[in-house]
């Protein structure tokens, strides 16, 4: 039996609270307060490689969770985090500042297969478990004005690798490899994992 009948998902994305009702779990938003600056945990390191990273910034989000649910004085429960991130080689492609940039990535990635990796991390004051998702997608070749429309449409803003999944950008795709709803944002197969290990039913 879990200890706590739900938990905390740390995350301001709606795809992933959509995705733990999906696995039928109760759960709450626990997000950051006006002052925290939850962008610079995303900063990448000199050299740092992609799955290196997302799992660092997973961690460090569950670090800021876990502080804040104690600084707030909220019942105890299981704090869920996860962090995606698209890389092509080396190369991690965060989130476009601006339709522009969103163009330059996209461009990038058109016309070859790129990885997309979500660390996902449930943590307590007691203990904490993580796993990682890593999926393989192909865009096929994308026209310039395909590509800076699909920019104008805003939905690359706030994604990483500049699309989501899910949306338009779907007729890019040639090939997937790996968890669609890794791709998504939270990898469904590994979370309910970890929820298990908290004595979730899942």
């Amino acid at each position: 039996m879990p200890a706590s009948p739900f938990i905390y998902l740390a995350s301001q994305s709606p795809r992933r609270a959509q995705l733990l009702d999906q696995l039928a779990v109760r759960h709450r938003l626990l997000l950051p307060d006006a002052d925290e600056d939850a962008e610079a945990l995303e900063h990448v390191l000199p050299g740092e490689a992609p799955a290196a990273y997302v799992q660092r910034v997973t961690q460090l989000k569950l670090d800021a969770a876990l502080a804040r649910l104690k600084r707030r004085g909220l019942p105890p429960a299981p704090v869920l985090c996860a962090d995606t991130t698209v890389a092509r080689g080396r190369t991690i492609y965060g989130k476009p500042d601006d339709a522009a940039d969103a163009v330059r990535m996209l461009g990038e990635l058109a016309g070859h297969t790129h990885r997309v990796l979500t660390a996902v991390a449930l943590g307590s004051a007691r203990k904490r478990e993580q796993a990682l998702s890593d999926s393989r997608v192909t865009f096929g070749a994308i026209s310039a004005a395909r590509l800076k429309a699909y920019a104008a449409s805003q939905e690359p803003l706030g994604k990483a690798g500049a699309y989501a999944v899910q949306g338009r950008a779907a007729a890019f795709i040639s090939h997937i490899s790996g968890s669609y709803s890794g791709i998504m944002g939270l990898p469904m197969y590994e979370t309910a994992q970890l929820l298990r290990s908290f004595g979730f039913k899942v």
